[in-house]
């Protein structure tokens, strides 16, 4: 877990402003004072004399004397604004640690100085290849102290199967206060593509029979098969999806319109995604797209989870509430150090 810290600046003097009591009283009280007689504006007196030639008069002792009291009704000059940002919970993806992060933090703490981060250390590594829904229920105890203590809300930045870890925290935390959740090149409509991930665990199979193993309870208890989308195997992937198929909407079970209830207290959905990801397939599953049976991209405004509005997308274009923002040249394991990325994609949501 990772505490942003303020960058450094170089301090700069500011001259108060003539109300600032400590400007009046800089002038009033040094004057040095020979006798009452200099106070009272004697002329006969040294002091008086030459007060006199300045053309001053000093004020009577009695006014002095209340002074301080005066002072304290002048109006206090205003303390400079400091921002206030949202604290970031950042959830990580497929194989990764928090430290792959480090550049992320780096540019939320150089353009947001004073942003709480924290990057969730849990289920690192070949820990991340556990069921999904267990994945959740412990992200779930990692963010619910972080929401409790920010009455004003928190961001999520969730990458690649991170995302779809924090869409199914949004749709079962009822009392959830996430204003933009930024889903970082996650498959959020599944996965079908040949990939190094899926070459390493099942070296055995490709795309088009890895169904026998994603479809079958055995296969379920890998996080990979939990999105793994097959087009060509609808009615297996409905049926057998313990994970994607529940959160989409796409499977009917009694916490449907909870769950559809929980997801549109989102403030805004941060749609990150681009064609030269080259591990999430198709690369529009970024952005809710997907293959239809021939394979050929159904954009998000096709979908059947949109047009039904099973789980709360179309509502969310309809309030304005959904940003996509792809950007090509970026392979999968850069998006969360590209400088460029993040001032454009990232930053001008993080308020």
């Amino acid at each position: 877990m990772f505490a942003a810290s303020a960058s450094p600046r170089r301090s700069k003097w500011i001259a108060p402003p003539i109300s600032s009591p400590a400007l009046w009283a800089q002038w009033i009280v040094p004057l040095p004072l020979q006798s009452p007689a200099c106070v009272a504006g004697d002329t006969g007196t040294v002091g008086g004399s030459m007060l006199g030639l300045l053309g001053l008069r000093l004020p009577p002792a009695g006014f002095l004397l209340l002074l301080p009291f005066l002072l304290l009704l002048l109006p206090a000059t205003p303390a400079p604004h400091r921002a206030s940002y949202k604290p970031v919970i950042v959830v990580h993806g497929l194989f990764d640690s928090s430290y792959s992060f480090r550049h992320l933090l780096e540019y939320i703490n150089e353009t947001h100085p004073g942003t709480v981060v924290t990057v969730l250390d849990l289920f690192d590594g070949r820990e991340s290849l556990r069921p999904l829904w267990e994945q959740v229920q412990g992200f779930r105890e990692a963010v619910a102290p972080i929401m409790a203590k920010a009455p004003r809300g928190v961001h999520l930045i969730c990458y690649s199967q991170g995302g779809l870890v924090c869409r199914a925290l949004l749709s079962v935390m009822d009392e959830h206060n996430v204003d933009s959740f930024i889903s970082l090149s996650s498959p959020q409509m599944g996965q079908y593509g040949d990939t190094d991930y899926l070459k390493w665990l099942f070296p055995t199979s490709m795309r088009s029979n890895l169904y026998r193993i994603c479809y079958s309870p055995w296969g379920q208890e890998f996080s990979i098969c939990n999105y793994w989308h097959d087009p060509h195997h609808d009615d297996l992937y409905l049926n057998a999806s313990s994970f994607l198929a529940l959160i989409n909407g796409e499977r009917d079970h009694p916490n449907a319109t909870a769950w559809r209830k929980n997801f549109l207290r989102v403030g805004r959905l941060v749609l990150i995604g681009g064609p030269d990801d080259g591990v999430i397939t198709p690369w529009q599953s970024s952005f809710f797209g997907f293959y239809d049976a021939n394979e050929t991209v159904l954009e998000m405004e096709e979908q059947l989870v949109y047009l039904r509005d099973s789980f709360g997308l179309k509502t969310l274009l309809a309030r304005g509430a959904i940003v996509r923002c792809p950007m090509a040249g970026i392979s999968h394991t850069a998006w969360h150090s590209n400088r460029t990325l993040y001032e454009t994609c990232i930053e001008p949501w993080l308020s």
